[in-house]
């Protein structure tokens, strides 16, 4: 059946350029700078294994917001070779400078395309919790649904998508402001690693604090058993930032507790969410009732 729209999305949603391009899915990327040289996120598995291991070297990364224009450039190009309707889905309106831009850019569209509905949702989701939303919204699209009734359904559910993240260096927290100089200081001297989550409003909080990596692993597996009950058929996602035995260990653990979970995705954490949490970040995506610390 013929869609009267298309899904489109955002580097940010750190899937991975083979999925995005093997169910045709547009994504505009997001720039960051490197040794003062601009580049462009392409979503691919090798330039994040090659950014973490300069990033690791000592090399720094700088991001920037999306502007107007381009993406006024972006969607005027899908409505060039669609002629269809958009569906957008990026990171949390909270958690991004950029959406202001895309706002602008949809209304300047409006005024030359009257007849095309672009739908800029706040997906309150980052990283790989966007990408749970996007192959969801995904498979509803290519089962048929409908333009509204997928709409309904993202408002619907996209509350219901756990993330759970730790990072290995406070450093890079630090950088972003999110954590003070001192406690970045006593945390590192301390081997303390925060246990973040989103919650419902898209931020990004502090569940726990603990002291050392294994257990910060360990906190995030026991929180997933004590929420998920019942995983017969579940879906998890594991990003992350060049640490693969780490999230090979999440996953063992996971599928030691549950055999009836369906699958546990493993892919490398985006470069440009990368670039403000520093490589050894590791963090697990899924569908939940309820967002919890």
């Amino acid at each position: 059946m013929e869609m009267d729209y298309i899904i489109a999305t955002a580097s940010t949603c750190d899937l991975t350029k083979e999925y995005l391009e093997e169910h045709n899915i547009p994504f505009i990327r997001y720039s960051y700078t490197m040794d003062e040289k601009v580049y462009f996120d392409d979503c691919s598995e090798t330039t994040r294994q090659d950014v973490y291991q300069k990033m690791r070297a000592g090399t720094f990364l700088n991001t920037a917001a999306i502007n107007t224009y381009a993406y006024r450039e972006f969607f005027e190009g899908l409505i060039k070779q669609y002629n269809k309707n958009i569906i957008f889905l990026d990171m949390s309106k909270p958690m991004s400078a950029s959406h202001k831009f895309a706002e602008e850019a949809i209304e300047e569209l409006k005024k030359t395309y009257a007849n095309i509905k672009i739908v800029y949702v706040d997906t309150r989701c980052v990283s790989g919790g966007l990408g749970v939303l996007v192959m969801n919204v995904v498979k509803n699209y290519e089962a048929g649904l409908g333009f509204e009734e997928n709409l309904k359904w993202i408002e619907e559910n996209k509350l219901h998508i756990a993330h759970r993240f730790t990072v290995d260096n406070l450093n890079y927290l630090k950088r972003g402001g999110r954590v003070s100089n001192s406690a970045a200081l006593v945390g590192n001297l301390l081997n303390i690693k925060p246990v973040l989550y989103v919650p419902d409003e898209g931020t990004l909080l502090v569940s726990s604090k603990v002291r050392g990596r294994k257990k910060a692993l360990n906190t995030i597996i026991d929180s997933i058993i004590n929420e998920i009950g019942k995983p017969d058929g579940m879906e998890f996602l594991i990003n992350h930032a060049d640490c693969q035995e780490d999230a090979e260990y999440v996953r063992d653990k996971l599928l030691e507790k549950f055999p009836s979970i369906k699958n546990i995705q493993i892919s490398g954490l985006g470069v440009v969410i990368g670039a403000h949490c520093g490589p050894g970040l590791l963090a697990i995506f899924y569908m939940c009732k309820e967002r919890t610390p």
